[in-house]
């Protein structure tokens, strides 16, 4: 089991910055990758940003070059820098593992973005 705790999110203006993170415990060994996704009312969950194992990462077309995602082994903690907010990023942003080809879950942090 992995439990996945998120933390960071709050309400921010349009084009401000905010850095959300994720603290893994558990069974975290082998975790393959880690991921970010978020869900707005309304609309499915969407994935945002992954970084694997190796260090590897891939963003959605809509965060390029606005989201960064990193982490931080001493720490077990996954981070997800987010700059240059749109309204458009206000959502409930999700923290989620793979491992052993399970998908674990966090609880969510809301993101709002303001214009």
């Amino acid at each position: 089991q992995v439990q996945l705790v998120e933390s960071g999110g709050g309400l921010v203006q349009a084009g401000g910055s905010l850095r959300i993170s994720c603290v893994a415990s558990g069974s975290i060994f082998s975790i393959n990758a880690m991921l970010w996704y978020r869900q707005a009312p309304g609309k499915q969950r969407g994935r945002v940003a992954v970084i694997t194992s190796g260090g590897s990462t891939n963003y959605a077309d809509s965060v390029k070059g606005r989201f960064t995602i990193s982490r931080d082994n001493a720490k077990n903690t996954v981070y997800l820098q987010m700059n240059s907010l749109k309204p458009e990023d206000t959502a409930v942003y999700y923290c989620n593992a793979h491992k052993g080809g399970l998908g674990y879950w966090g609880q969510g942090t809301q993101v709002t973005v303001s214009s």
